[in-house]
């Protein structure tokens, strides 16, 4: 009787264990947003560091750039970077941008909010961002993608957007969601 005891507490207490250990893994898994490949992307700063490190990688290929982040509580700044109606679903905006701006080019990271419907604001990019947004040129193409929360754009010409638009996918380890594309109408 004491042994067949024994054997059911041991097995309680292996079960217990089995079960704590589960909990835990599966915990730390949910703790661990944007860390998918290894790549770690939270903060405004996080965005900014991802932006000028393609930035450098890519170096002669693209002009000279400015990476900054916007202040998302400037309705018409918010817009014209970004192509949303509203910021309320957004954290942060870090935009890549030449020097000059009689260049067609635009690199633009979106932190959404939690519980942000991602495919529904990229929709919404790719519906109104202006192209033509500089004066003198106009970008012949949009690419759009996320990696997690983080909305990734480029709108450009082909040799100078398409580069950063696939260091981008790299830098994230080809992790990235839905993936969609416009060309400029002239």
């Amino acid at each position: 009787m004491k042994k067949s005891i024994i054997g059911i507490v041991a097995i309680v207490i292996i079960a217990v264990i089995i079960i704590g250990a589960v909990f835990i893994f599966s915990k730390n898994k949910e703790e661990k947003p944007n860390t998918h490949s290894g790549v770690k992307i939270q903060t405004a700063e996080e965005m900014e560091k991802m932006l000028n490190d393609i930035n450098t990688k890519l170096g002669e290929k693209l002009p000279a750039l400015e990476t900054r982040q916007i202040d998302i509580t400037d309705e018409y700044v918010f817009t014209s970077t970004t192509g949303l109606k509203t910021n309320d679903n957004v954290e942060a905006v870090i935009v890549s941008e030449p020097f000059i701006s009689a260049q067609a080019y635009s690199a633009v990271m979106i932190k959404a909010k939690e519980n942000a419907n991602i495919e529904e604001m990229k929709q919404e990019i790719l519906n109104n961002i202006d192209m033509r947004k500089w004066i003198c040129v106009s970008a012949e193409k949009l690419w759009v993608t996320n990696y997690n929360d983080v909305i990734f754009f480029v709108m450009s010409s082909e040799e100078w957007g398409k580069p950063v638009y696939d260091e981008f996918k790299q830098a994230v380890g080809g992790t990235v969601g839905k993936e969609l594309e416009k060309a400029e109408e002239f």
